[in-house]
């Protein structure tokens, strides 16, 4: 049978209530820790709220260049799973909601934004025209403006091709795939030296773009990684998936968990040779007290653990594996992202205790209740896309 008289027969399923249930038990909660964090102490929860903010949108625009790569790449193998990073693209809906309070006390985040600072400090003077309240506003704005017009186009045209099953919604979310690629490199790395390169203004890194990207990516691999296989394995998705798909996914995470610790070292390594006072600062605050701890701990949570757990080529097919993988990777982004943005906060010691744990908490369940209430407004496979038939008997 071609693929233009392929009919496959799906029923759509809701996910479970008890799934938005436990999402939004675990969102008030966190809420209502974020809450009384504002009152105790605002800066601090502010620095938070940067940490779960750049994590959202790394799982969010990571699963839009995810869709993207597949269009131009003509991969089979992820049609039948392309709707899950559909639906966690969504979460950078969700984003505006944690910029706005950040915004609020960005006095206490930036010391760029201090107009007495600014004045007194010859590197600071000498960033102004790109680094000000107005064009740092607007630069924001745009960029989700831009993120939101190739969420809808890639969304609409891909539900669309579930009503009316046309090559022509294919091609041209491969147009718009190649034309998001440049525009997401910009759009992504003026987004990662805005909301956390310029928390230290005198430093440089002409690599931070690239560092950013690597665990964006990493992070959407590990919600799309983790969601996809649950899915699957409690049928939501389509009979005959399995492990030859969940070893595109194991690799993905293998290669890319490589490509980070590639990019990692080689910014510590320009970094360390060139011997820079203002590049070397950022590191020395990193390697001394207890964030030299933590610092070391990164190199175990981010690279040596994935690395062991996604190594041999059976675990790479191995959904439990998988999952573990997926999680872990998850929440190494989140440490990572921390070991980036709270030495500014407390340069001194690493603090941790329940200001930390309610952010991520409340992170939690806007990815559960985010993906709940997206999931119900749409199939969960791309019925109609062309290449579902070879999607669905792909084989090693």
């Amino acid at each position: 049978m071609s693929e233009n008289t392929f009919e496959f027969k799906y029923e759509k399923k809701v996910l479970p209530q008890k799934v938005f249930n436990l999402g939004l038990t675990l969102l008030i909660v966190g809420l209502i820790g974020i809450i009384i964090g504002f009152i105790v102490n605002s800066a601090r929860t502010s620095f938070n709220l940067v940490i779960l903010m750049s994590w959202l949108a790394s799982i969010g625009i990571g699963s839009l260049f995810f869709i993207g790569i597949e269009y131009l790449t003509g991969a089979v193998w992820s049609v039948p799973f392309r709707r899950v990073a559909e639906i966690n693209s969504a979460i950078i809906w969700v984003l505006p909601f944690l910029i706005i309070p950040i915004l609020l006390n960005i006095h206490s985040l930036y010391h760029w934004t201090h107009t007495e600072a600014v004045q007194t400090d010859a590197i600071l003077k000498h960033k102004s025209p790109y680094l000000n309240e107005s064009f740092f506003y607007i630069r924001i704005i745009i960029i989700l403006v831009i993120w939101y017009l190739f969420y809808f186009l890639f969304n609409n045209n891909s539900r669309q091709q579930d009503n009316n099953p046309n090559q022509n919604f294919t091609r041209k979310n491969i147009t718009v795939s190649a034309i998001f690629m440049p525009i997401f490199a910009i759009t992504l790395t003026i987004f990662a030296i805005d909301w956390l390169m310029s928390l230290e203004p005198h430093w440089y890194s002409t690599i931070f773009g690239v560092y950013y990207f690597a665990g964006t990516f990493l992070a959407a691999l590990g919600a799309f990684t983790f969601a996809s296989i649950l899915l699957n394995e409690n049928g939501f998705l389509a009979e005959g998936l399995g492990q030859d798909h969940y070893y595109s996914m194991g690799a993905l995470l293998f290669a890319f968990t490589n490509f980070w610790a590639y990019i990692a070292f080689s910014q510590f390594m320009l970094i360390w040779y060139a011997n820079l006072p203002e590049e070397t600062f950022w590191y020395i605050m990193r390697g001394t007290g207890s964030w030299l701890y933590f610092s070391i701990g990164l190199i175990f949570v981010k690279f040596i653990v994935p690395y062991i757990l996604l190594l041999p080529q059976p675990a790479k097919m191995d959904p439990k594996r998988l999952k573990i993988a997926a999680i872990w990777i998850l929440f190494a982004h989140y440490y990572d992202l921390y070991w980036i943005i709270m030495p500014t906060y407390s340069k001194n010691s690493l603090p941790l205790s329940w200001f930390e744990i309610a952010t991520l908490i409340f992170g939690i369940g806007i990815l559960v209740c985010s993906f709940y209430i997206f999931s119900k407004r749409t199939n969960l496979i791309p019925i109609g896309d062309p290449k579902l038939k070879r999607g669905l008997e792909f084989h090693l």
